[in-house]
């Protein structure tokens, strides 16, 4: 994992799994935005804020509205892996998350993701939490 990962990010471990592969023991590329969305999930529970309380709170969600993916190496059957998630930047109502993945000091795969922040009832965007955005760290 990158040693100089500053306080601001959150670290997930990842074990791949038979389920995760193809037949080759392969990680299936669309997996590891699988990942990623857990990484971004627990990013926001180390916060104190679970996807459910801000359902329920906020009546708002969040929605992938752009993804670029960098795919470096791949990940294979009983692969202990790192995701690293940092918030890069803020915007009234969205978020835009970079994410690295590591087996040890290998980069496997990057991503760059923007969430929506939107009304649950009206399927609108809509700004983001005072009580949310202040806690989010910026790396």
């Amino acid at each position: 994992m990158d040693p100089s990962a500053p306080a601001a990010a959150h670290t997930l471990e990842i074990r791949v799994y038979y389920e995760d592969t193809d037949c080759a023991g392969v990680v299936y590329y669309a997996n590891y935005l699988r990942f990623c969305e857990r990484g971004r999930t627990e990013f926001l529970r180390a916060l104190g804020f679970s996807q459910s309380r801000l359902m329920r709170e906020h009546g708002i969600g969040f929605v992938v509205h752009r993804l670029q993916a960098h795919y470096r190496h791949p990940a294979r059957l009983d692969d202990r892996l790192q995701l690293v998630t940092r918030v890069h930047a803020l915007a009234r109502a969205s978020i835009v998350f970079t994410q690295r993945l590591w087996r040890d000091t290998l980069p496997i795969f990057d991503a760059e993701v923007t969430v929506a922040c939107v009304d649950l009832q009206r399927g609108r965007p809509v700004a983001l939490p005072a009580v949310l955005r202040t806690q989010i760290p910026l790396s």
